[in-house]
């Protein structure tokens, strides 16, 4: 599968990066995209970024067109500035313009938003994507798992959002089973 990871400008840059990390592991052709709202973010976090395939500027990128052939898109994390451009069609930068192709060629776009509490227009936000084809998918990790560490939270996120791309994975330990 070809896969694009944006990471936007919100607090959770942790995931975004473990989640690129394993997609790079899983074999499928994985592409990163930062925006510089994520730089901020990553700088205040004291988190390392993965390296960026493209400038979010660049709307003459390949993922610009529905020609390319993406298979999936993940935007972890999604900022609410991003949903909002996601929501009402204003491809002002590469990754609202990726995420409004997957769209309209009705394929996998998954959306982790990391926010609360949410306002009703972030909730209306959502709601237009997920009517529009897109999974909404908030950065709450479970707890039945028994996580002992913080890279417990974020591998069940990333390997939830790995299970919404369609691709199998052992991120985390599930429901019923034994890890």
């Amino acid at each position: 599968m070809r896969i694009l990871v944006a990471i936007s400008g919100a607090s959770g840059i942790i995931y975004g990066r473990r989640l690129v990390e394993l997609l790079k592991k899983s074999g499928n052709e994985t592409f990163v995209l930062v925006t510089k709202g994520a730089e901020k973010v990553a700088e205040a976090e004291g988190e390392k970024l993965p390296k960026s395939d493209f400038d979010e500027g660049d709307l003459s990128a390949p993922f610009a067109s529905g020609s390319y052939g993406l298979d999936a898109m993940a935007i972890c994390p999604c900022s609410l500035k991003t949903l909002g451009e996601i929501a009402n069609g204003i491809g002002s930068n590469l990754v609202s313009r990726a995420a409004e192709v997957m769209l309209k060629e009705r394929r996998k776009l998954v959306l982790v938003v990391r926010e609360a509490p949410l306002s009703y227009i972030a909730i209306k936000n959502m709601e237009t994507v997920t009517l529009a084809g897109g999974v909404i998918m908030p950065a709450s990790p479970g707890f039945y798992h028994k996580p002992k560490t913080i890279g417990d939270l974020v591998d069940f996120i990333a390997g939830k959002v790995m299970d919404q791309l369609g691709i199998g994975n052992n991120a985390f330990k599930r429901w019923g089973s034994e890890k």
